[in-house]
């Protein structure tokens, strides 16, 4: 797959509100995560929610700086506003997205945004959170451009390098790694992100750990190999955050996908 090119025709049917065609860049049974309000697509929802939006919403979308590549990944930074604005700067927000792929298609494309105002399902508990976050580091010199700054560094390095997948991975090797203070990294992933460091980790081991159990049936891919190879310390770690993330337990998702692969 030539990345720029299928980044071009991804940003084209966004641009000429193609439900279809956006949707076409993401694989039959592949999922698109909409971060900022905490929901998944499949391929054929992806369609009938963009139907929906494009109906009554149609926006430019602009890629911003250069397309970063990975073995079998894609990340970018892009840039919406409105069609109605000549400028393109009036109301104009930021996102960047990161996809894994698998041949001419992507298996995940998740999505990350900041819509200046926009109001999310949130809690009251979150939203203490939140206020609580921001006084702490009220006094750590990231501003929020630059923690979206950040957040692109670090998401292009995990989907890259798949850091999540050495099990001796901490905050402060991570930070290393991103040339940048521990309490800076703390405060991109608490605030940028609102998760703990391990939550966040272990949302990518799972999301890897996923797709193993998907390729591997029980008579050839024991679901411990499974925990180790995603980056998991044992079983039970495993287990636990597997059943706190996905609602199921490895064994029980590996056999919802055999069953769904038969039909």
């Amino acid at each position: 797959m030539h990345a720029a090119r299928f980044v071009d025709s991804y940003f084209d049917a966004w641009n000429h509100g193609d439900s279809r065609g956006v949707a076409e860049h993401l694989a039959a049974d592949g999922i698109y995560r909409d971060i900022p309000e905490n929901l998944q697509r499949s391929h054929d929802e992806l369609i009938t929610s963009l139907s929906a939006f494009f109906s009554h919403d149609r926006h430019q979308y602009e890629l911003i700086g250069d397309v970063l590549t990975g073995k079998d990944s894609i990340a970018f930074q892009y840039r919406v506003s409105s069609c109605d604005d000549v400028d393109g700067l009036a109301g104009a927000y930021y996102g960047a997205e990161f996809m894994t792929l698998s041949g001419d298609a992507a298996i995940t494309i998740t999505d990350y945004y900041n819509i200046p105002g926009m109001v999310r399902p949130e809690s009251v508990a979150r939203e203490a959170a939140g206020r609580s976050l921001k006084r702490k580091y009220a006094k750590s010199g990231l501003n929020a451009e630059q923690i979206e700054a950040f957040k692109y560094r670090l998401e292009s390095v995990m989907q890259a390098e798949k850091l999540f997948l050495r099990p001796d991975l901490t905050l402060p090797k991570l930070a290393a790694v991103l040339d940048c203070s521990v309490n800076h990294l703390s405060q991109v992933i608490n605030s940028g992100f609102g998760m703990s460091f391990f939550r966040y980790l272990n949302h990518y081991r799972i999301e890897y750990a996923k797709n193993l159990l998907g390729e591997y049936d029980g008579h050839n891919g024991a679901i411990l190999n499974v925990a180790f190879a995603a980056g998991f310390n044992s079983n039970s770690a495993f287990y636990a955050a597997f059943k706190k993330c996905i609602g199921q337990t490895p064994a029980q998702f590996r056999r919802a996908r055999l069953r769904k692969s038969q039909r």
